[in-house]
Parts: C-alpha cells; structure tokens; sequence
C-alpha cells in the first residue's frame, strides 16, 4: 500500500475497539453458525468490482467458514476496511460503503439481538452498497533525490492520471530497476508517499530516492559444485569482475547456466554492500541436477498405434556438462496406418562448448525399423552436428549424415546408401527452450536445406528443404483474463525436393501429408500421390500444410483446444498446388509441470478412400 501523509480520517481505532467487544460478546450469547447471503451492488467499473468481490470476506468465507451471529457482525465490519482499502487504490478516497443485515446497518445496537432471534438455519441476508464518490487523479508527482532526466521518465506517471495505487507502486519498481541498469546497484526508492488534497479531489505524490554510486561488477564467487568442473562454469559466465552491474545481465547469466541442463537450480545474488573498492561483489548459487536419470515414455495415436520407450541419461558424463542419452522405443503397436510392429534405438552425445562457449558438438547414432502403408524401413543412421549460437534466439548448424537403409515398397526392395550435409537455422522468442513446455507468446521457427547424395545402381544427388514455423498469440489482453490461459496458435510448414524426380528420391525422403505432424484426421502418409487411383501413397516432392488452433486453459490444470488442419503434397515440385486436404477436431488437455497431456480427435472434411472417419492422438506435449 502507500503510505499516507498527514489525514483528516479518524475512527478506525475506535471501530476496531467496537469490533473486538462485539466478538468477544458474541462468544459469550451465540456459538450457533449463522447462515446468511450476500449481494453487492455493482458500482458501474467491471475491473473494480471484481477486485472487491475477491477482497470481500464475507463473499469468500461464506461457504467455507461458518460464523457465529456475532462474528458475522464482525466479518461485516472487516469487510469496509478492506473494501475501502479496494477503492483507495483505484483512486476513490470519498468512497461510502454501507453493509447491513436483515436491511440494519452494523452500527445498529439492536442488530446482535434480532439476529440471535432468528429461527435455526434461516438464511440472514446481508448487502454492500457503495457510492465510489469522486475518482481522485494525481497532482504534483515529485522525486527527492539525485537521479538523471532519463530515469525519471521511467516513471510513467502524470499530472491529471487517475490516482490508482497500482500504477504508482508499479512506477516504484520501474524506477528502482531503471537505477539499477544504470549500474546504481545499491539504489533505494522508499515506499511512495501520497498527500491527500480533498477539496481538489487529487493526491501528491513523493518518491524519496537514494541512488548511490554507480558501480562495477567485483568478485564472483560460486557454491554448490560437487561434479560440474569450475572451469566450465567460468567459462559460460557471461558477466565479469570489472562489468558494469546490471540485473537484466545477471539475470541472462543465470538462465544460460541453466540451459547447460547440469543444474536443478541457479541464483546470483549480489552482496549488502559494495567492497572496499566501491565494487558489487556476487555469489553465483548452484545446485546440480542428479546425474543419471532413468524415464519413460508412451503415446498413441489411431493411425501409428502405440508406442512405448526408455530413455536413460548421464548429464554430466566427463565433468563438463557432456551429455549422453540411450533411448529405446517400440513403435507401431497397432494403428490403421501400419503392418508391423518396429523400433527405433538411439544413442546420443553432446559437448557443450567445443571450441567456444556458444558451439556445441552433437553426435548421433540411431537403428529404425518401421512398417507402414506407405513401405517397410530398415535403416542405420549416423550423424555429427556442430551447432553455434548467435543470440538468446538465434542458433545455426551443419553437419554430416549417413544412412543405410532397406526400403520395400509396393513389393520392390531397394537398398540405399545416403550421404548428406544438413544446414539448418532456428528462430526462438517462446522463452521456452524445453518443447513440451506450453509455449503461451512468441514464435518458433526453423530453416534447413539437406544436400544429399544417394548411392545407389543409378545414383542421384539431391536437395532437400524444409521451413516451419509456429507463432502464438496471448489473448487474455482482450478481454481481461489471465495470462497465458487463451492462446492463439499459428503453425505453417512447407516442404522441397530439387534435383531428382519423386522415384529417383528413396520413399523415406520423399513428402507425405497426414497425422498429427500435418493434418490431423487424416491418417499418417495418406495424403500425397497415389500409385493408383485408391492405392498407397507413392509420397511427393513438395508439401505445404497450415493448422489454426485455439487454446483455452480451464481452471489449474485442465484446458480444452479446437483446430483446423489443412495441406497438400504434389508429386511434380510446385508448392501451393492442388486442392488441400483439410481436417477440423478438438481435444482436452491435462496441464502437468513436464508439459501438457494431450487427447485429440479430428475428422477429414473430405474423406480419402479407404480412410479413417476420425482419428485419436494422444501425447505429451501440444502438438506443436
């Protein structure tokens, strides 16, 4: 709250006074609970009224908290203060609140004993009023103390706003974190006084600021090491002894440590004092995750069936936050769209800091076999990616693959060797770097272009491109609710082959549409060019699909979701080419701290022959 200067209220003791002998009479004369209802007259603001129905005790303890006949006097008696209080801070400081029971007012002397003379479990009916009076608006807005034109304006406020204490504590905070940026680690801004001008409707208000000096980072000391070597921390340190001091820094700071994967938790905290030297000295807090993990994990979808998995984890494998991840899934267990059941066997490496602290070295190595309609796979797979951080949202990469495979399709069986080098690019303004997480803002997006050649009888060279992105929209501004709960999400992804024609590619680099990775309804690699009229898919080479999908949080932890999914796949390499196939569905969703649980049905709007009616997905994670 803000503090107040001199004032003209008084009474609020003496109320208390009254209050107290009310409860402690009531002990003494009533202990039967006394049901009552309430009604609160709106005053005319949507915003103000719902802050004073949550601040209202007799609304919030009316069904939880029984109360004596006295005490309900009491509670009423409470609930002007806070309510006063509610309206002060939207800027009403003539307010009049009236709360009467069975139509008396709480001051009446014979209210306690009409209570008490109600019959047993009659409902007591009590009622706010409130007369907001004149909306106060701010007058002179001074700051005592040294500070610079630039951080003054971090204020934010004016002469003739409305007087609203939230927005007077919030330029407090703007203030003090502006002070601080400019290196003033030791900056205070005292709680804002405000001076009560009744006949003009308006308050004063004073900011008492001590910036201090401005100073430089000093010493940096860490705790909490056991594993993780002290060399690698140091290194991803991204301040310094010498720095200008800057919380948006420290804060950067913390959350790249974090992003090592190695530590459960990470906190920078600077001293209570400057040094001898006039420097901030700091002490970087860790706390190292277990090394080695051990998780599960399972999905199913109607088309691909189930899948289930293990996936064990050192994090830590040599000291410097090396990473290492064997994973086995059985996949394909049933699903409309399959023949058989498959596998997929991985294993993982990754170096953080290879060469620098912003390149990372990843190597793979995988074993695939998988039974669709579309062909049966058998593959080995093997991969080396250095990957390079440009910003906090921007990563590039490029690598080497290889793959020998066994593919049968349509009873032809052809065995490929492949050779490529993917280069790709990645956009990330969600804030999230964990996917299954519930992006609620900003975009993801990515870029990548596969040269590949294949070793086969008639060998062919190749290039591969593919571009995604997904943006989501926050929609709780429009309409008052709580953030992150309405969002708005937007995905687009397209998809190129250049250099060979759709039977020289191997069917497993060729585009499918269909599933839950395109257009849901539709089963998995059923949309694209058939070998004949009703036939399989032969798969093509271009793909386009876009999806429209709103989500709405319900409550903690449940929440709903219904989209519109829409692509096409083109054999001869035109994007945007041919009628798109478009499926429409919702879901519900079961919110958890690793990500959401997800359950989608979707329907075909135009129906394939020999399709699916609907389709059934369900998963960790939204589905994009």
């Amino acid at each position: 709250m803000l503090q107040t200067g001199p004032s003209t209220h008084s009474g609020h003791f003496v109320r208390l006074l009254g209050a107290a002998a009310l409860l402690v009479a009531g002990v003494a004369r009533a202990a039967d609970p006394q049901p009552y209802s309430l009604s609160i007259a709106p005053t005319g603001n949507d915003a103000l009224d719902s802050t004073l129905k949550a601040s209202s005790q007799l609304d919030s303890l009316r069904d939880t908290a029984a109360v004596s006949p006295f005490a309900l006097i009491g509670r009423g008696r409470e609930d002007v203060d806070r309510l006063k209080t509610v309206l002060e801070s939207f800027g009403y400081y003539q307010a009049r609140i009236t709360v009467t029971i069975l139509g008396r007012p709480l001051e009446d002397a014979e209210l306690p004993d009409t209570l008490t003379a109600l019959p047993d479990r009659e409902e007591a009916p009590v009622a706010i009023a409130i007369t907001p009076g004149e909306l106060y608006h701010l007058r002179h807005i001074t700051v005592d103390g040294e500070i610079s034109a630039t951080e003054r304006a971090t204020l934010g406020l004016e002469p003739g706003e409305p007087a609203n204490a939230t927005a007077v504590l919030d330029a407090q905070a703007r203030l003090l974190n502006a002070l601080e940026e400019d290196g003033h680690a030791f900056a205070t801004v005292d709680t804002p006084i405000a001076y009560e001008v009744p006949e003009q409707h308006a308050l004063d208000i004073e900011f008492h600021v001590v910036p201090g000096s401005a100073a430089a980072i000093g010493p940096i000391t860490l705790t909490g090491l056991k594993r993780v070597e002290e060399t690698l921390v140091r290194t991803r340190l991204l301040v310094h002894a010498g720095d200008p001091y800057s919380p948006s820094k420290l804060e950067d700071a913390r959350r790249d440590l974090l992003a090592l994967g190695v530590f459960s938790s990470v906190s920078i905290r600077k001293a209570d004092h400057p040094d001898e030297d006039g420097r901030v000295p700091l002490s970087v807090v860790l706390q190292e995750r277990l090394r080695r993990s051990l998780g599960f994990n399972a999905a199913y979808s109607s088309d691909l069936g189930g899948s289930i998995g293990v996936r064990w984890t050192d994090r830590d494998l040599f000291g410097g936050a090396e990473q290492l991840t064997l994973a086995a899934t059985a996949i394909d267990l049933g699903g409309h769209a399959t023949t058989g059941v498959g596998y997929n066997v991985s294993a993982q490496f990754t170096k953080p800091d290879f060469g620098s602290r912003d390149d990372s070295l990843q190597l793979n190595v995988a074993s695939l076999k998988q039974s669709l309609d579309a062909y049966d796979q058998t593959a080995a797979t093997a991969s080396a990616i250095l990957t390079h951080r440009f910003s906090p949202l921007w990563t590039v990469s490029i690598g080497i693959s290889g793959e020998r495979e066994q593919i049968t399709q349509q009873g032809q069986i052809r065995d490929y060797t492949l050779s490529g080098l993917p280069i790709a690019a990645r956009f990330n303004s969600t804030g999230l770097i964990n996917p299954l997480l519930d992006a609620t803002h900003g975009m993801r997006a990515s870029i990548s272009v596969t040269p590949t050649r294949s070793f086969t009888a008639t060998p062919a060279t190749f290039v591969i491109g593919q571009a995604e992105t997904a943006a989501f929209f926050d929609l709780s501004s429009l309409y008052r609710g709580r953030t992150g709960h309405s969002v708005l999400a937007l995905r687009a992804l397209a998809g190129d082959a250049h250099g060979a024609a759709p039977f020289d590619l191997p069917p497993d680099q060729r585009f499918y549409g269909g599933g839950s990775g395109t257009v849901r309804g539709f089963r998995y690699q059923s949309i694209g060019p058939p070998f004949y009229p009703g036939g399989p898919p032969t798969g093509g080479t271009a793909v386009d699909a876009a999806t429209v999908e709103l989500r709405q949080r319900v409550g903690k932890n449940f929440g709903f979701a219904m989209f519109v999914d829409a692509g096409a796949v083109s054999g001869d390499g035109h994007l945007l080419q041919g009628r798109p196939s478009v499926g429409v569905g919702g879901g519900l969703r079961y919110y958890t701290p690793i990500g959401p649980i997800r359950l989608d049905v979707a329907v075909p709007v135009t129906k394939l022959q020999g399709g699916d009616d609907f389709d059934i997905y369900i998963g960790l994670g939204q589905s994009f």
